[in-house]
């Protein structure tokens, strides 16, 4: 029988995993490391005091000179 399972590993500053996770005994395993770079970042939210009372009232793109955006 062939399963997939997915673990996510994590590695220390030498690049060493950290804990090994358990695996089936007397198993062949098939590994594929997919490198994550970036923590996913929790959602942004506005302070409740805040929310749904901001108003955008004209252009705002246009209020700074694009010289400024510091854009390549």
């Amino acid at each position: 029988m062939i399963y997939a399972e997915r673990m996510i590993v994590e590695t220390d500053i030498a690049g060493n995993i950290k804990q090994l996770p358990k695996l089936p005994a007397n198993s062949r395993i098939e590994a594929i490391f997919l490198v994550m770079d970036e923590q996913p970042q929790p959602l942004r939210q506005p302070h409740p005091d805040i929310a749904g009372k901001t108003r955008i009232l004209g252009d705002i793109f246009s209020s700074v000179p694009e010289t400024d955006w510091n854009l390549s």
